[in-house]
């Protein structure tokens, strides 16, 4: 029998998983291999090892959307190995290294125009991921901010659905996430990323900057909408699965969630992980928010009551709720539901349509 922390990702995250791309069989395979937590990042990198095997093979057959398939679901396995899995960090950094890789493969077979951006930010860097879509000049922008334990080599299908609706994607490992979150730690005033990374990306002129969103899930929901608030540049934005706050429920977070904040806080306790979970709170500054914001959630969230994101919108000034009365934690048990939500109101509020 799996021990609690295996369980509590299955039970958590499951729908995540194969809502953004893994195949139901590998998350079935592997996770009823393993009985033990500490056996979880080799299991799911020798399953990104057999998709690697898979893409070399089929890149040297001339099989390139093939190739490029098997390298993004490598990418995910690698990525999905360690995103709550904080035991050995070196462990941990090698699975990173080969997630980036893949995706990076994944890339030159899927969308060739897509570009790794390096921001300078604070005597480190921020890494994100840039792709357009094809045949629009100068499209609108969405940055797309991971959570807690998720980075950009999670979202290929999640920056599709904005680019199918012709708007290009930047997604941002921004303090605390993926290739970023070695060097500096969350915090939770993450606009300072934010407002960075818009400034770099400001001087392009194959992207309209002057029509950006921003759309984050689970804590990238709360990092999303105080970036709102504080930057008006952005013209709209998305929250899905995002907390008001942190701090209440920090307590009652599973082991393997809490234990993976500690780590990325860069707290050498969970006493005072704690302490920095009671900093990240939208109380201060949804206020000043300008840009409509649209708020998702499923009211069945085990992870961040659905009381947080009715508070949300009684705060801003400018929000409107859609609650999914049967959806999980970032509704990824509803993602025929909540992804062509966002991606068709960003796209209309960002072509200067109104949703409200």
């Amino acid at each position: 029998m799996a021990d609690t922390d295996i369980q509590a990702a299955i039970a958590h995250w499951a729908p995540r998983f194969t809502t953004q791309g893994v195949d139901p069989n590998d998350f079935r395979r592997v996770t009823g291999s393993i009985t033990r937590w500490d056996e979880w990042l080799d299991a799911w990198c020798a399953n990104g090892d057999m998709h690697a095997n898979l893409a070399v093979e089929a890149a040297s057959l001339g099989r390139t959307l093939t190739a490029g398939q098997a390298w993004m679901r490598a990418a995910l396995s690698y990525h999905f190995a360690k995103f709550v899995w904080v035991l050995d960090m070196e462990k941990h950094r090698l699975a990173s290294t080969k997630a980036v890789d893949a995706m990076r493969k994944a890339h030159s077979f899927l969308d060739p125009k897509a570009e790794r951006i390096h921001i300078p930010f604070e005597g480190s860097r921020l890494v994100g991921n840039l792709r357009r879509p094809v045949n629009i000049d100068r499209p609108n922008l969405v940055i797309l901010l991971p959570g807690l334990d998720s980075t950009k080599e999670e979202f290929f299908n999640w920056e599709n659905v904005f680019i199918q609706r012709g708007l290009a994607t930047f997604s941002l490992d921004g303090p605390g996430q993926g290739e970023t979150g070695y060097e500096l730690p969350l915090r939770h005033d993450y606009e300072v990323a934010t407002t960075a990374t818009i400034d770099a990306l400001s001087y392009r002129e194959d992207i309209n900057i002057d029509r950006l969103g921003i759309a984050g899930v689970s804590m990238g929901g709360y990092y999303a909408a105080r970036s709102a608030a504080q930057d008006h540049r952005i013209r709209a934005a998305v929250t899905i699965g995002g907390p008001y706050e942190v701090g209440s429920g920090f307590a009652a977070r599973p082991d393997i969630s809490r234990d993976a904040f500690t780590k990325y806080s860069g707290a050498s306790s969970v006493e005072e992980a704690q302490k920095i979970a009671n900093q990240l709170s939208l109380e201060k500054v949804i206020k000043k928010l300008v840009a409509p914001l649209l708020v998702i959630f499923g009211r069945m969230d085990r992870l961040v009551p659905y009381q947080q994101a009715e508070r949300v919108v009684a705060e801003a000034p400018n929000a409107r709720l859609v609650m999914f009365e049967e959806g999980n934690h970032v509704c990824n048990n509803l993602p025929y539901r909540y992804q062509p939500l966002a991606g068709d109101w960003m796209a209309e509020q960002l072509s200067g349509k109104k949703w409200w």
